[in-house]
């Protein structure tokens, strides 16, 4: 597995060494640039996983390093710190698109446990995306384009199917077994109003005769 990468932003030199030597010791990869400027540069050739930015620097400083780059830059992980800030300064920089803020002088701790908060964060984020795209596949597969009618009266039913779907009504579909009624069904809900809420599937044969009725329509 490669190595994550981290840009170390922070115009003493001393701050700049100590990072980067206590995060290599860790399996990051570590490119330190000494202002703002020098760090947007860095961007431009080198893909970072994570940024470590310092506030207060010459030229330019970290909230306006923060701004530029959140906007060629998005998506990423910038990590605020500073030796001067408050919790205005903090919030400010969360506003304006850092991830967390680290007062100075910090334990090495406090860097490690950002980092893998951060890790976290962005393995959840990867799972709710591959999550989701499953969901997408998945009601894909009941549209009506994955429906293939090749008889005219099959095709009646997919038109009676598109518009039955477009609105909040019950509907009752018969048929002999395996002509895909759990198809049609699905198909109804996954592009109707109420496809965002769940499919709820009944086995009719364990309701007793009197309820039925009740349990169907209410």
């Amino acid at each position: 597995m490669p190595r994550q990468t981290v840009l170390v932003i922070d115009d003493e030199e001393n701050m700049r060494h100590m990072l980067k030597i206590m995060l290599e010791k860790t399996n990051y990869s570590v490119q330190c640039a000494g202002d703002g400027i020098e760090a947007l540069q860095c961007m431009t050739e080198t893909d970072f996983d994570y940024i470590l930015c310092d506030i207060k620097m010459p030229r330019m400083n970290g909230m306006a390093f923060l701004e530029k780059a959140v906007k060629k830059h998005p998506g990423k992980t910038y990590i605020m710190m500073s030796a001067y800030g408050t919790v205005e300064t903090a919030l400010e920089a969360i506003k304006k698109g850092a991830y967390d803020y680290i007062s100075k002088p910090f334990k090495p701790d406090e860097v490690f446990l950002t980092l893998r908060k951060a890790e976290e964060r962005e393995r959840l984020q990867k799972e709710n995306l591959r999550l989701k795209t499953r969901i997408n596949e998945i009601e894909k597969q009941y549209s009506f384009g994955n429906i293939i009618a090749r008889s005219e009266a099959m095709a009646h039913v997919l038109e009676l199917v598109k518009k039955v779907a477009e609105h909040k009504t019950t509907v009752l579909i018969t048929g002999e077994s395996g002509t895909g009624k759990e198809l049609i069904s699905r198909a109804i809900h996954s592009n109707g109003p109420r496809s965002s809420e769940a499919l709820v599937n009944i086995n009719c044969g364990g309701i007793p005769e009197n309820l039925i009725e009740s349990e169907l329509f209410g």
